[in-house]
């Protein structure tokens, strides 16, 4: 086993997707998932002030959005009069879906679906083997672990309260969605630096995306690409790359005098 050494580090900001998790969790349960129980969730839940305003945004992203398919699905819908009621809406948000575009109201409108999969427990968070054990021991060591992904917050911490290794919330000390900004963006990562209070060359950013990987290079910070074996790889050829975070040896910031 390769190991590699990342000096410096006092915080560490992990992707989920390709990163503790398979890829394939999300597109093949995680978005059938909530695709599947999109109907009955507004239906049960849309006289709530915060679901109407989610479908509010959302309608108004799809009277904006320039895809011809969306375009064709909103004037079938202007015909029949459906956009009016809240089912109306259903065939954009599973394009959407179906797409994996990452648009923030439908983020947060998943993981308000998918929250209640997980408490009715038809819904577990398969994370990486490696993954508990090493954030355990970083945590021990004084490292910061922070999460970065498209996925909602709500989201976000679901599949770490119910993984397959129990609850792990509490080794985490930040949470960060696109609220913060879009992960193609260095200004993101420039910002998540900020908001934990410390140098963005102290921060290690694991991630499974090649472009992600660039613009926290970009912003300052320390990266390393995740290559699991099971899922679809980017940017190996560009920046180091792991299998497992016991390759990942850190040397932290304060250690460095």
């Amino acid at each position: 086993m390769n190991m590699i050494l990342w000096e410096g580090i006092s915080h560490v900001l992990l992707d989920i997707e390709g990163t503790t998790c398979p890829v394939s969790y999300v597109t093949e349960t995680l978005f059938p998932y909530a695709s599947a129980n999109l109907a009955p969730y507004l239906e049960t839940h849309q006289q709530e002030a915060n679901i109407r305003a989610l479908v509010q945004e959302l309608e108004t992203l799809w009277q904006q959005d320039t895809d011809q398919e969306a375009k064709d699905l909103l004037g079938h819908s202007r015909q029949s009069a459906e956009l009016v009621c809240v089912g109306g809406i259903l065939p954009y948000l599973r394009l959407l879906i179906r797409r994996d575009r990452k648009v923030t109201p439908l983020k947060d409108l998943q993981g308000k679906i998918w929250a209640d999969g997980y408490a009715r427990g038809e819904l577990v968070g398969p994370l990486f083997d490696d993954v508990p054990t090493s954030l355990r021991r970083w945590q021990q060591e004084g490292l910061v672990l922070a999460v970065y992904s498209s996925g909602s917050i709500a989201a976000q911490q679901l599949i770490y309260q119910h993984s397959n290794h129990g609850d792990l919330r509490s080794l985490f000390s930040h949470w960060f969605d696109t609220h913060t900004g879009s992960k193609h963006k260095p200004s993101s990562y420039t910002l998540i630096a900020e908001t934990m209070g410390c140098s963005p060359q102290a921060i290690l950013f694991v991630s499974d995306s090649d472009s992600e990987l660039q613009a926290a290079s970009q912003g300052g910070l320390q990266v390393v690409c995740s290559q699991r074996e099971s899922d679809k790889l980017q940017g190996l050829n560009t920046y180091p790359s792991i299998n497992t975070f016991h390759q990942i040896q850190l040397k932290l910031q304060h250690e460095q005098a």
